[in-house]
C-alpha cells in the first residue's frame, strides 16, 4: 500500500502564485488511506485520557469527527467568526495581512477536560494557537495537536511547542 504522504496531491500556484497547496482530498477518498491516517493520528496518544476532540474548520471537521468516533468521545468544532449558531467565545489570530478570529461555543469545553486538537495541516500555526487559547480560556487541558501535514519551514510546530503543546504530524513537506 502506498504511504500517506504519497496519497496527498500537490497543486502548484494555488490559491495564488508561489504556493504549493497540499490537497488531502485524494487521501480522504481512499478508504484504506483514510483509515490508516485516522489510526496513525490516534496511535501516539494511546493510553492518554482524551475527553473531547476539537476540529479546526474545515478539514479538521472531517478528521476530528472520525477520530472522535474512533475514541467514542465528543467532537467540538472551532469555526471562523460568525459561523456558530449560539453564544461563542472568540480568539483573534494574525494573518499575513491583518487578523481573523476563531470561535467556539461557550459551553463546548468543561474545566479540566482533556482535549485533542485536530486539523489537516500545520503551517504558521495561527489557527491552532487560537484554538489552544480558546480551550485554555475554558480551563480545558490541551493534550496535543495532531495534523496530517507539517510545513516546518513556516514555523507552526515551533510556535505551538513554545506554548507547551505536543505536536504530532504524519508527514512533512517543504515548500516545493
Amino acid at each position: 500500500m502506498q504511504g500517506i504522504k504519497e496519497k496527498i496531491r500537490a497543486i502548484p500556484d494555488y490559491p495564488k502564485p508561489g504556493i504549493m497547496f497540499r490537497d488531502i482530498t485524494t487521501l480522504l477518498q481512499d478508504a484504506r488511506g483514510f483509515r490508516k491516517t485516522v489510526d496513525e493520528m490516534v496511535q501516539p496518544l494511546a493510553g492518554t485520557r482524551i475527553d473531547k476532540v476539537v476540529g479546526i474548520e474545515a478539514r479538521g471537521f472531517i478528521l476530528g469527527g472520525a477520530i472522535a468516533h474512533q475514541l467514542s468521545i465528543g467532537f467540538v468544532p472551532v469555526r471562523k467568526r460568525g459561523k456558530l449558531p449560539w453564544k461563542t467565545m472568540s480568539q483573534e489570530y494574525q494573518l499575513e495581512y491583518g487578523t481573523d478570529a476563531m470561535e467556539i461555543h461557550v459551553d463546548a469545553i468543561q474545566p479540566n477536560e482533556n482535549v485533542l486538537i485536530v486539523d489537516d495541516l500545520i503551517a504558521t500555526g495561527g489557527t491552532a494557537e487560537a484554538a489552544i487559547k480558546l480551550i485554555r480560556a475554558h480551563k480545558g487541558n490541551v493534550v496535543g495537536c495532531s495534523f496530517i501535514v507539517d510545513l516546518p519551514e513556516l514555523g507552526g510546530r515551533k510556535r505551538l511547542e513554545t506554548l507547551g503543546v505536543q505536536v504530532l504530524s504524519l508527514c512533512e513537506f517543504d515548500g516545493h
